[in-house]
């Protein structure tokens, strides 16, 4: 049986509200597909189309070859993890990670193996006999985890696994899913997350969602380098965009020459635009596309300050390295940044 999740222009209405709306979205064989976008944006709905649990109004849903979208939850395939953990507490750590197998009654005598197994794999063997109120938080999760992997499943669907963890927590685990992909290259990951950083590191490919819609997809280098549209820059990542005009030698911004590329199919001379500059390629003093404003905030962010410069009324943020002195607040101060930082949007684009 292939693996793969297809959404052939998929939309879920509750009443009369639209929550997904003519998605098309395909996850390969063996990929893991990050569904990014703030709270609302339609991507829980999405996972839970592959998973079952609602049905849409129109589109079909597919994994591998197969519609599914007629087909129960338990026929599907498919390992959930959700970011509640969803343990029995009145079963032990074993039992818990039997419990799918049970259910879609495997034979009685592979479940022991099956479940020392996927608590191998997650490093939880020797808390088989254990309670989850004797886990810790990332512990339960990884329970969780083991629960769905032992089924061997085709398509793992994660909701916000990490998000009930503390900072330290999260980042382990991020390291223990990606392990996990490596060791399970067949299976296709749906994870669903409003952390930026868990789909930069995670990822093969980020889907961003927004208002029920499908923004924009790609690789995560190439939203964040090459950001399509004005929401996917200051969602995958931190971005200045800045309004800007374009000329037939560039762009100006406030009335000052910049030299910044413009696509051949970007917009004709004396229409505007918006300039998307990630703070980090900023840098302090003289250099290319030189911009001169006041220092409004500074924040130090241990290796790096965070600096923000009024230019002609426009906000500008700078992320400099090793300040040995920190600027004094409305001193007068250069940025710059090279014309292959910057990145020429459409103004207005912020739909896919």
């Amino acid at each position: 049986m292939t693996s793969g999740i297809r959404f052939a222009d998929v939309s879920v209405r509750y009443g009369t509200t639209t929550v997904l709306d003519s998605l098309d979205l395909t996850v390969e064989p063996g990929e893991v597909m990050a569904l990014l976008g703030p709270s609302g944006s339609g991507k829980t709905t999405a996972l839970r189309a592959v998973a079952g649990f609602v049905h849409p109004a129109s589109g079909r849903v597919f994994i591998g070859d197969r519609d599914v979208t007629d087909l129960p939850p338990y026929k599907r395939g498919i390992g959930m993890v959700v970011q509640s953990y969803a343990l029995f507490p009145h079963l032990r750590v074993a039992d818990n990670v039997a419990f799918g197998l049970k259910a879609r009654k495997e034979p009685r005598a592979e479940i022991p193996g099956r479940v020392a197994e996927a608590l191998e794999m997650t490093g939880m063997a020797a808390y088989a006999r254990r309670y989850p109120r004797e886990l810790s938080g990332g512990q339960q999760q990884r329970v969780a985890i083991a629960r769905a992997l032992a089924i061997r499943p085709d398509v793992l669907l994660l909701d916000e696994p990490l998000s009930a963890l503390d900072a330290q927590l999260r980042s382990g685990m991020l390291a223990e899913l990606a392990r996990l992909h490596r060791e399970l290259p067949g299976v296709s990951v749906l994870y669903v997350t409003h952390d930026q950083v868990e789909a930069l590191t995670l990822a093969d490919r980020i889907a961003v969602m927004d208002r029920a819609r499908l923004q924009d997809c790609g690789t995560p280098q190439e939203l964040y380098r090459r950001p399509r549209t004005e929401f996917t820059a200051s969602f995958v990542g931190n971005a200045n965009l800045l309004p800007v005009r374009v000329t037939a030698a560039g762009v100006t911004l406030a009335g000052r020459p910049l030299d910044v590329p413009v696509p051949a199919t970007g917009a004709a001379p004396g229409a505007t635009a918006t300039l998307c500059v990630r703070p980090h390629l900023v840098g302090l003093g003289e250099g290319p596309n030189a911009l001169r404003g006041r220092i409004t905030e500074v924040q130090w962010r241990g290796a790096t300050h965070r600096l923000y410069v009024d230019v002609a009324g426009h906000r500008v943020k700078a992320d400099v390295r090793e300040l040995r002195e920190t600027p004094a607040l409305d001193s007068e101060v250069t940025l710059h940044f090279a014309p292959e930082d910057a990145v020429l949007l459409a103004a207005g684009v912020h739909d896919g």
